[in-house]
């Protein structure tokens, strides 16, 4: 038998910094933003000639944050509030044999240096720094098949809370410029209108504190039995980028 061995072609920039917050399937927030830096040999630019010509790309990544030594046959999908174990083929879980993912995003604009080749992408559902193994254009004829079955996933989950900045995060947002605090809060917005919480804990009526990392802010915030306040927006510390 024969083993292989891949070679990312690039790491995403993501407005994701951490796993809590990342909407669990692509397109449900076209404000989640990232780039992909493509990495040499890969980064010539006659390589992605007529890219441009397709609005939506899939990307093929790996699950580096869920790498397991072992994998499991059944896996507890969060869309079943945690509860009902289904066949890890039967779902999108990131912990498989092979922790190989597979996203669609819109493609919003191809940068060309010299050197170096840059994506940027909308409606991402990356973490930052996810290596990325390879780019395909999607073909609406082909890889949209407006039939198919949806299994126990016939929808987007969504809250009917109503979402609120108290004093200290609306004040954060007042102070920056009008793109970043735009860019920011509407990120916050969608996340939260999405319930990014764990599928156990949905549909409860809670006084529950959550935070997430979020472009370069730690976000708390508060859900109540009708209501979401974001609390505090805190700039993060400036990290290294281990890619670099």
């Amino acid at each position: 038998m024969t083993d292989y061995t891949f070679q990312p072609i690039g790491y995403v920039h993501s407005c994701f910094k951490e796993k809590f917050g990342i909407p669990r399937q692509p397109g449900l927030i076209p404000e989640a933003r990232a780039s992909l830096e493509i990495l040499a040999p890969y980064n010539r630019p006659e390589a992605f000639r007529e890219l441009t010509d397709y609005s939506h790309v899939w990307l093929t990544f790996v699950f580096h944050a869920s790498l397991r030594e072992h994998w499991k046959a059944t896996v507890r999908p969060p869309r079943l509030g945690g509860n009902k174990r289904v066949g890890v083929f039967a779902s999108r879980s990131p912990f498989r044999p092979n922790p190989i993912g597979l996203s669609v995003v819109r493609l919003e604009h191809l940068e060309l240096n010299n050197p170096g080749v840059r994506l940027h992408f909308s409606g991402i559902d990356l973490l930052d720094g996810t290596p990325v193994l390879d780019i395909k254009p999607y073909l609406p004829y082909a890889d949209a098949i407006p039939d198919a079955q949806y299994g126990y996933a016939p929808a987007p989950l969504a809250n009917t809370h109503t979402i609120q900045f108290e004093q200290q995060a609306a004040a954060l947002l007042d102070s920056l410029p009008d793109a970043e605090a735009g860019q920011l809060k509407q990120l916050i917005l969608g996340i939260l209108r999405q319930d990014p919480r764990p599928g156990y804990r949905r549909g409860q009526a809670e006084n529950h504190r959550y935070a997430m990392q979020l472009l370069e802010y730690d976000v708390h915030w508060e859900i109540g039995e009708s209501s979401i306040k974001v609390t505090h927006l805190h700039p993060l510390p400036s990290l290294p980028d281990p890619h670099r």
